[in-house]
């Protein structure tokens, strides 16, 4: 059935309770609404974490808290940490990869959003990546320009990155990559031409989620993405109830392409993750 992973982008950096109530913001919201996406079906989420004013924060602490709950609620799921900049010190960004989640997100060169330059300049990349590599962390590879493909390249020939990674393209942030399907056709190309092993992934933003889902389930994605972090409605006029509901939609789609949902086993080894052997608390 060639399984899919599915990951959930539980939170963000952006959306608000205001925009959504379902937006999980203190740790214990998250670790709850990861388990109930885990049980419709993700086996891989995608962490930011939150001040209690809901602005952007590095605090380890709060990482290790949605760490640890997610890992006694919801048994072999894969933790990912995001390294994202928007509203963080760039200093602060890798502080909690000592934790040694499964995965880290790791952007590879800046680019323009509506309004600030998301800003990832060499040095600060090769940090993360080298932090991600002594501690185990497998990183995520955000693609949100072509160039940034090459920038993966560059990391793998200093030795920071193995020749199988896993890479994200990010499509529908407003000055980035647009949602187009030929777009996905050329950077999966390329991909494909610098790194033959790596497995991939498409992430749409608002609107564009299940489109671009449904393109790169069609085009064979190792994953797909969903979640709040990237889109809080199911429809134009009505909010997503849950990250659960967002994620049984995906689920959906797979079923739809002929597919089936990964188990967390089956996306630790899609991923080249080593086995989990985490036992669900009574």
């Amino acid at each position: 059935m060639n399984p899919v992973v599915i990951a959930v982008a539980i939170t963000g950096s952006v959306p608000r309770k205001k925009d959504n109530p379902a937006v999980p913001i203190l740790p214990a919201e998250q670790v709850e609404s990861t388990r109930e996406a885990y049980e419709a079906g993700a086996s891989l989420v995608h962490i930011h974490v939150r001040n209690d004013d809901e602005t952007s924060s590095s605090d380890p602490e709060r990482f290790r808290q949605v760490q640890e709950g997610i890992s006694r609620l919801c048994p072999g799921m894969i933790v990912q940490f995001s390294t994202g900049g928007r509203g963080r010190d760039p200093s602060q960004r890798g502080t909690a990869l000592n934790l040694s989640p499964d995965m880290g997100s790791l952007s590879t060169g800046s680019v323009n959003f509506p309004t600030i330059v998301y800003e990832n300049h060499t040095t600060l990349v090769e940090d993360l990546a080298g932090r991600m590599k002594k501690f185990s962390v497998r990183p995520e590879i955000e693609i949100f320009d072509l160039s940034h493909l090459h920038g993966a390249r560059r990391l793998a020939d200093k030795g920071l990155l193995d020749e199988r990674p896993h890479i994200q393209f990010v499509m529908g942030v407003q000055n980035a990559l647009p949602p187009e399907e030929r777009l996905l056709d050329i950077l999966l190309t390329e991909a494909k031409h610098l790194f033959p092993a790596c497995t991939w992934t498409a992430a749409g933003i608002g609107r564009h989620q299940a489109q671009v889902m449904d393109w790169a389930l069609a085009r064979g994605a190792d994953a797909v993405r969903t979640g709040l972090e990237d889109n809080i409605r199911v429809t134009k006029d009505r909010l997503a109830a849950s990250n659960a509901e967002l994620v049984s939609l995906a689920a959906n789609a797979v079923h739809r392409h002929g597919r089936s949902v990964a188990t967390p086993d089956e996306a630790r080894a899609i991923l080249g993750l080593k086995p989990s052997h985490g036992v669900r608390a009574a």
